[in-house]
């Protein structure tokens, strides 16, 4: 049986619940139920020509309520699943679904209802990090991809870091130089991405089990989005100085998700951790002789 880590209280981060976007979600399904519901009950001309496609469409509509609210039932089974470190059996397939289809769909839905839509991204990113917790992953240093904002950056300093991170001087002005030290400390992969193109082709490059991706609640969810169904556990910066200029991070967060992921700096992944990974991201494991 597969061990599971317990959860450091540093990787739940603070903010919106992923009530919200279960919420949104929950409360969809339930209009398009009822929408539904009003097409069939409602007597409409075409029905009444012709009563074989009343009984039609009844089907199709009971058919498509019973699998919105599946889906949205299932949805709050993983997250609670997620929530006690564990991964409900088909989440990870669900999850893909979700980042890929029902994300820009809840962003549309927060906006009608007025909520901000950095609220709704806070949300899912909760929710995603719930489900990559759960999946007990636990990986290599070298599988191990810290992707990091150029605006995490001083906007003073003169040395440009997003081709060399070597040309930092670690002055300590910005938590580059402390990510770098954690970096040294552990063997992970560490990169400065300026945009999501760069960042999908350091990616690309790197080809990571396991991306930590520190960003603000627009470019963690696109950046979710791109690399899915590869997971991808979300730590949002600070922004004392406005939004892409001199952010900050906590880089006992980034810490605490690298014992959980990796475990220590010198200690080495089990098996189990690598099926976790192959698992989750979708690949077969090798099969034993």
């Amino acid at each position: 049986m597969r061990s599971f880590l317990p959860l450091d209280p540093r990787l739940r981060q603070p903010g919106p619940g992923k009530r919200l976007f279960i919420g949104l979600v929950l409360g969809t399904a339930l209009l398009l139920c009822l929408v539904l519901a009003l097409c069939w009950l409602v007597p409409a001309g075409i029905f009444v020509l012709f009563p074989w496609l009343s009984t039609l469409f009844g089907a199709l509509a009971v058919c498509t309520m019973l699998a919105v609210l599946g889906l949205a039932g299932w949805l709050t089974v993983c997250a609670w699943f997620g929530q006690h470190g564990r991964l409900a059996p088909g989440a990870r397939q669900l999850w893909n679904f979700v980042v890929r289809v029902l994300l820009p769909l809840m962003e549309a839905v927060g906006r009608l209802l007025r909520i901000p839509a950095d609220r709704v991204r806070r949300s899912f990113i909760k929710v995603n990090n719930e489900i990559v917790l759960g999946c007990g992953l636990h990986c290599t240093a070298a599988e191990t991809l810290v992707l990091l904002p150029h605006c995490i950056q001083s906007s003073h300093c003169p040395h440009r870091l997003t081709h060399r991170l070597e040309n930092c001087r670690r002055c300590g002005r910005c938590p580059i130089s402390a990510l770098i030290a954690l970096r040294d400390r552990w063997g992970v992969r560490l990169a400065v991405a300026v945009g999501g193109s760069v960042a999908r082709r350091i990616v690309a490059q790197v080809r990571p089990r396991l991306i930590l991706a520190v960003a603000c609640e627009r470019d963690l969810a696109a950046g979710i989005q791109d690399t899915a169904p590869l997971p991808v556990f979300g730590i949002l910066n600070r922004r004392p100085h406005g939004p892409c200029l001199d952010t900050e991070v906590d880089v006992s967060t980034v810490e605490a998700a690298l014992c959980h992921f990796v475990g220590t700096p010198a200690g080495q992944p089990d098996e189990p951790g690598r099926h976790a990974a192959r698992v989750f991201a979708g690949q077969n494991p090798p099969q034993s002789h």
